[in-house]
This record gives structure tokens, sequence and C-alpha cells, in this order.
């Protein structure tokens, strides 16, 4: 970094979903100055905005035996809080499920009952005994993992397709909630400025005094030169590092989803439930009157596995009804408490985003490698860095380690 007296370094940073915007506030404290780029009128449009906002421990991939995808997404989902409470400056526990998770399987799950009881018993030993799991929401350093009783089961799900529950001391955040918090620390943070309405397609490295600069190639200009560039786009990252004279890793795939955010006229007591594991669907109860629902094969719109996502299929309100109702009546026929929520809905919005992941293959399949996700992390050539965040609860932890980097590089 330039000593006080010298001009501040400029630093691009592409994507303004979690990822590129907790690097931007955590540069901007550090001196440089930001422009943050993203396509959007605004930042937090995307999947940052409209997803569950599970705070990962690792639970969701019982379909990993070696426990690698936990161990990966563990840091971040412990550190979560007390990072996003700096970043934003303010608390976050309003906005956070109340309630451990139930976990339920699925008589068509990948992995039997059996077997995800002991998986989950080995995740809670390894989730308890990892530093700062006292500061997770609920304390995740009390060691729990607990069979839901046949009466319990009952009480949740139709038990014609559940086989058993767990409750695990998972939580998630409200998505929505959080965007409008990070929207009012970046307007305020005199270090950044917002480049919206602008699509990327590439970055060029130039020679200036002896050393490389960059310059951003976009639909809207972006006047001047960077000091260093970070990529932290979801859906067009790749295209940008093959750019940059990146090496692509092989096996990814690019896909579109959409969910249900439902908020009701009254308190609706429901659990905050996931159906695993395989293509299946979750219930998050963020407040009693604030809801996500999903059903996995009525919500993806498209998959790809080409450097660029393909194109979204363009959806009326007949298409966005059916897709509704095909959300309701799966989740439904297995969650009673689905029915209730939707009952009470005093508006339903169907929304959102790109999901990038280093693996392909159908959920169904337990050979699939989306049933690991320890492949994310940050990469880059001198001072150009690309993320990939790998899960929404690992952002901001990944973020300090790119403000790192840029730091030793400029």
């Amino acid at each position: 970094m330039t000593g006080s007296g010298a001009a501040r370094k400029r630093v691009a940073v592409l994507g303004a979903g979690i990822m590129g915007s907790s690097v931007a506030l955590e540069l901007a404290r550090r001196g440089f100055h930001v422009v943050l780029v993203d396509a959007a009128d605004v930042p937090f449009s995307g999947a940052s905005r409209w997803n569950e906002g599970k705070l990962h421990l690792g639970y969701l991939y019982a379909g990993d035996p070696t426990l690698a995808t936990a161990r990966h997404v563990l840091p971040g989902g412990l550190a979560f809080m007390d990072m996003v409470r700096d970043l934003i400056g303010c608390e976050i526990e309003p906005a956070i499920t109340a309630q451990d998770d139930l976990y339920l399987v699925h008589r068509d799950s990948v992995v039997d009952a059996v077997t995800m009881r002991d998986r989950f018993a080995a995740l809670s030993a390894l989730v308890s005994s990892t530093p700062g799991a006292d500061r997770y929401p609920g304390d995740a350093s009390r060691e729990r993992t607990q069979a839901l009783s046949r009466a319990q089961l009952d009480a949740c799900a139709d038990t014609r397709f559940i086989t058993a529950g767990f409750r695990v001391p998972e939580r998630s955040i409200s998505t929505r909630w959080l965007a409008d918090r990070y929207l009012d620390a970046l307007r305020s943070e005199p270090g950044i400025e917002l480049a919206m309405s602008s699509h990327v397609g590439g970055i060029r490295p130039v020679q200036e005094a002896g050393r490389e600069r960059w310059e951003i190639e976009a639909t809207a200009p972006i006047d001047g030169r960077f000091d260093a560039v970070v990529n932290a786009l979801w859906a067009g990252r790749l295209a940008i590092d093959r750019s940059a004279g990146l090496q692509l890793q092989p096996g990814w795939s690019h896909r579109y989803r959409l969910s249900l955010f439902v908020h009701t006229t009254r308190t609706v007591a429901a659990d905050s439930v996931v159906v695993s594991t395989g293509p299946f669907g979750d219930i998050k109860n963020y407040n009693g009157r604030d809801f996500y629902l999903s059903w996995y094969p009525a919500g993806l719109m498209v998959e790809g596995h080409g450097v660029s996502p393909p194109e979204v299929p363009a959806s009326g309100p007949a298409d966005r009804a059916r897709i509704i109702a095909a959300i309701r009546g799966e989740l439904g026929a297995l969650l009673p408490s689905a029915h209730a929520i939707l009952d009470q809905a005093d508006s339903v919005q169907l929304q959102g985003g790109w999901v990038f992941a280093q693996g392909r293959g159908s959920l169904a399949d337990p050979a699939s490698s989306l049933h690991r996700r320890d492949r994310f992390g940050i990469a880059g050539r001198g001072a150009y860095v690309s993320v990939d965040t790998g899960k929404y609860s690992v952002a901001p932890w990944l973020a300090r380690q790119v403000a790192d980097r840029v730091s030793a590089e400029c």
C-alpha cells in the first residue's frame, strides 16, 4: 500500500454481490479507491439477495464421506456473524433463524438414514471442536445432533416419504434483510465508487512505468487504469479469468435457480427444514412471517457447462404461476407447513439467481461431484485476483484473504 502522502491505489472489483461487496468494503477501509462494477442497476440484485442464506457448517453435504466439504466451509460459517457485523456496522442476529435446522431423510436420498446419522455425528464432533464454534448462532460448540422420534417426525412430515430426521446446529440468515444493510454500508463508504449497469467483457494488462496495470473492457466505459482487479463475479467469472490469462479448472457448472420468498399476514409456526440428500427442497423460517421455500427440480431453470452461462429461458406470468404451484405441490406433499405458510401469504415472490459450482451431474446420482463443494477459493496472478465464492456464508471470510493479497501486491 502507498504511504499517507501518495495517491491512493485504484482497484476494480467485478461483481457486487456479497463477495464483491465484502471485498470492496475491506479494501476501501485499507485506503484503496475501489470501483465496484456490476451489470445490475444496484448491488445485491442477484443470488446474494435471493437465496436461503444458510450459514454452512457442512451438514448439507452428507454425500461427501470425506468431510472435506465441511472442513472447507466451516471457517467461513463460524466467522460469518462477527465478520459481517464489522463490515456493515450493525448486529445481524435479528435476521437469523431462531431454531436449529431439521434435516429430513427422503426415501430416495442418496445417503441412507444410518449413514447420515453417522456422518452427522462426525460433523457435530468436528464443528464443536473447531475454534470459534461458540460464536456461531446458538453456540455450535455444544455437540448436538439429535435424531427425531417417530412422533416428532409425524408432526412435521409425511412419513410415507420421509424415513428419518435429525436436528443439527445449523442456522440461516434472511439474505434480503442483509442485502439492504450491505447497500447502506456501500453507499456510506467514501472509498467506494459504484459503476452499475456495466457488463464486463474482459480485462487487458498494460505496462506503465515498468509495472503491470489493468484496463476494463465493459459495455459502459470504466475510465482509467487499475493497480489491481478482483474478479468476484459468479456467472461471468470464467470468461474474465480466461481474458486475464488464467488456466480454467475443468468440471464446472452454471445453474439458474428460482425459489419462493413469502411474507405472511400473521405468524406461522414452522420449522426450518431441509429434505436431504438429493434433488429435493427446504423451508426457512426467519422470523415467523418471512419464509423461503424451494423445490430444486421445479426451480432449476437452466444448467450449462460452457465458459459463459447459458441463456435463461424467458418466462411469463403463466410460467411463473406453474413454477410456484409446482414448488407448493412438491414441497407441500412432504411438509404440511408449506401449505400453512402459503395459505397465509401476504406476498409471494419467485426470485433467484445464478449458482456456480466446481462440480456437475445430477443430485440424484451419489457419484455426482456436486455432493462435494471443496474446490472453491482464490486464484490469480500478480495483482489480478479471481475468487470462487463457493457458498454465500464463506464470502466475508474469503474477502479478508483477498484484501490481504491485494494489499501485499500493491
